[in-house]
């Protein structure tokens, strides 16, 4: 668990694989319990003050509720899932969840409209941006997609406009408050796959998180907050281009681990709320919907 930066990716992505589900780790602690129990040795027992100690010292913090009450702006985040059956109560849903700015990913046009009607009530002001959108109750302005090299190869810059926009998975825009101008950023990030052969597969993802670390390293905005599905946790090395720039709220002000995939039963947090120059207060993973991924939420203040 400590030396987990030093497990290489050569093979199969190891490295990565092992720190997407580190504080998993943990379970092999009570299984070594029962073993020194069962053997009766006191000295094994001993030994497992290692492992417990390497595991607080990486996700004690964790374990509290380090949220604050008031916020100046609540931000969420949620990969609607493009199979949803009910995206209209899914925008009942996250209508209700009282966010001022309000992330989106995975929309398709298929149910593009449903989202559109159920959250025009409650945020006047939204853009799309081929599969990623944000929804605000506050002013937007300067909108324009990233590109995060989700289309990528020799025929990449053949393509039409219209058809490379089709496929857009992330946006920055300004959303205009009363203490001035915050840049906000939208991303999903490409998927990840375990292969028994192959190992973990993470080269879209790799490959736009490098991208949007390098549009978030240009960008001069002294307020700045990512919205999105990355598709891997935050002690992933392929993030540190990311987190070397942003703190994520959820480790920053968060109670417990936030986890958000898959909703049935969430074993890692692959939705994530970042922020530069903003005052983190509170993070919460919100109610299930009819997406496979749980809503997260933050408050924030300057």
């Amino acid at each position: 668990m400590l030396l987990h930066a030093r497990i290489p990716n050569r093979v199969g992505n190891l490295g990565s694989l092992v720190e997407t589900l580190l504080p998993w780790f943990g379970l092999f602690i009570p299984v070594l319990l029962a073993g020194a129990l069962w053997r009766r040795s006191a000295s094994a027992a001993v030994a497992l003050l290692l492992p417990v100690t390497a595991w607080l010292s990486l996700f004690g913090g964790l374990l509290t509720d380090k949220s604050r009450p008031g916020a100046d702006l609540t931000v969420a985040s949620h990969n609607v899932d493009a199979g949803n059956p009910d995206p209209a109560g899914t925008a009942r849903d996250l209508a209700a969840s009282g966010a001022d700015v309000l992330a989106l990913e995975e929309l398709t046009q298929q149910a593009l409209g449903a989202y559109e009607t159920g959250l025009a009530k409650a945020y006047p002001y939204h853009t799309v941006q081929g599969t990623v959108g944000l929804w605000s109750k506050l002013p937007l302005s300067d909108t324009e997609p990233v590109d995060i090299k989700t289309d990528y190869g020799p025929l990449a810059d053949t393509k039409p406009a219209d058809v490379t926009m089709a496929y857009n998975r992330a946006l920055r825009t300004t959303v205009t408050t009363d203490q001035g101008p915050l840049t906000v950023y939208v991303a999903h990030l490409g998927s990840v796959r375990v292969m028994p052969r192959g190992g973990f597969w993470t080269v879209s993802r790799d490959r736009g998180a490098q991208a949007l670390a390098e549009a978030l390293a240009a960008d001069p905005s002294k307020r700045v907050v990512l919205l999105g599905d990355l598709n891997g946790t935050m002690d992933d090395r392929a993030f540190a281009g990311i987190t070397s720039r942003l703190r994520s709220v959820q480790d920053a002000v968060g109670d417990g681990f936030g986890f958000s995939w898959p909703a049935k039963f969430p074993v890692a947090r692959i939705d994530q709320i970042l922020v530069r120059g903003v005052k983190p207060e509170s993070s919460r993973v919100l109610p299930a919907t009819g997406s496979d991924h749980l809503p997260v939420a933050a408050g924030i203040s300057w």
